[in-house]
């Protein structure tokens, strides 16, 4: 049995990992409530988008644009969402996961995968895996500047163009609640009709589905989409636009997402810790008990051989 030193010398190095945690998760409420707020009010203008989009296609006489069809001989390009800090439950593992373990429904490989990192922790992951990291925005990625996801998409379109990579995919963790975050992998590129996939990987970032969206003006002849451009045009300056509103409608989610897993384990942490700490207190407590017991006895004894 340990000595009451060693118990008490543990209790207060619980206690003090403790109070580190309490600190830790005050932090992480703090910066959920500002993230989460972020994130919810940006759900329906990424979904607008993403129907606006649908239409425009749908509607288009376009069928050999460059960014609606890859090259062949291009890789998959995953653009992954993690974070650059530990702590945060399975926050990580959840993504890594989704990507490449038991939970993954697209199949990406060393081999004809590039990425694309935000966030080094699956960066670092992957990396070790035998990926090849082709960009690294990790140190931005707490960076809430639109601009920075108007150059990334404006990367991975030129890339897609030169013929480099012929399928995008978006990875990250979707925010349900405080408790539940979801990784989810989209594909943004080329863009198609999917309406049949009812699973939950094609969820977007709201509620609706990964499919294309229909208008009410869909079925009628004499409602056909006017553009003031051509459409060509058009789907210059819109698919890029759609990139990055997507790539930025994630960065939200994944850091309010963070934020929650963050809040959530620490919150079991600093529990734990009180725990500990009181079955710590009993243990001494008997470690004393049971030494002054041993003194008494020590004493009593001495006196009757006497």
């Amino acid at each position: 049995m340990a000595s009451m030193k060693q118990i008490k010398k543990r209790k207060r190095s619980v206690e003090s990992t403790g109070k580190i945690t309490k600190a830790m998760k005050l932090v992480a409420t703090v910066k959920l409530q500002k993230t989460k707020q972020i994130a919810t009010d940006a759900v329906p203008f990424f979904d607008a988008m993403y129907e606006k989009i649908s239409n425009v296609i749908k509607k288009s006489q376009v069928v050999t644009h460059k960014y609606l069809k890859g090259k062949a001989g291009g890789k998959k390009a995953i653009v992954v969402f993690s974070s650059n800090k530990g702590l945060a439950g399975g926050y990580n593992s959840s993504i890594v996961k989704k990507l490449i373990g038991e939970e993954a429904t697209i199949k990406f490989t060393p081999q004809d995968t590039l990425v694309y990192a935000i966030g080094s922790k699956v960066r670092d992951e992957l990396k070790s895996k035998g990926f090849t990291i082709e960009k690294d925005f990790s140190e931005k990625m707490e960076d809430m500047e639109y601009g920075l996801y108007i150059m990334i998409a404006n990367i991975l379109l030129d890339d897609f163009v030169a013929g480099k990579i012929n399928e995008i995919y978006l990875v990250y963790t979707y925010f349900k609640n405080t408790i539940v975050h979801i990784p989810r992998v989209l594909r943004l590129l080329p863009f198609e009709n999917v309406e049949k996939n009812t699973s939950d990987d094609t969820e977007l970032l709201g509620k609706k589905t990964f499919e294309v969206a229909k208008s009410k003006y869909e079925d009628d002849p004499a409602m056909p989409m006017n553009y003031e451009m051509d459409d060509e045009e058009m789907l210059n300056k819109m698919i890029p636009q759609y990139i990055s509103t997507l790539l930025y409608g994630a960065l939200t989610a994944s850091i309010a997402s963070e934020n929650g897993a963050r809040m959530t384990a620490m919150d079991n942490a600093t529990k734990n810790a009180k725990e500990l700490s009181e079955k710590l207190g009993v243990m001494y407590n008997r470690a004393r008990q049971g030494a002054i017991t041993q003194e008494l006895t020590e004493i009593v004894a001495g006196a009757n051989a006497i």
